[in-house]
């Protein structure tokens, strides 16, 4: 998939577990790890924006398009 997930890079530069970070979006540890993992077949934009949020980071820090 062209769509590259880099939400594990972005915790790691803010220092932020899996289980804070699904603490403060308010989602469960499996769905963030699924999306983290890029096995998520999509994102809710409110998801987006809790995660952009409790990271301080944008959208395209998270989310990356590379040609296959």
């Amino acid at each position: 998939m062209p769509i590259v997930v880099n939400l594990d890079v972005m915790m790691a530069r803010r220092k932020m577990s899996l289980n804070e970070l699904a603490r403060l979006v308010g989602v469960t540890n499996v769905n963030l790890s699924i999306l983290k993992t890029g096995k998520a077949k999509g994102v809710r934009f409110d998801t987006l924006d809790a995660i952009c949020k409790a990271l301080d980071c944008q959208p395209g820090d998270i989310l990356e398009y590379t040609k296959e």
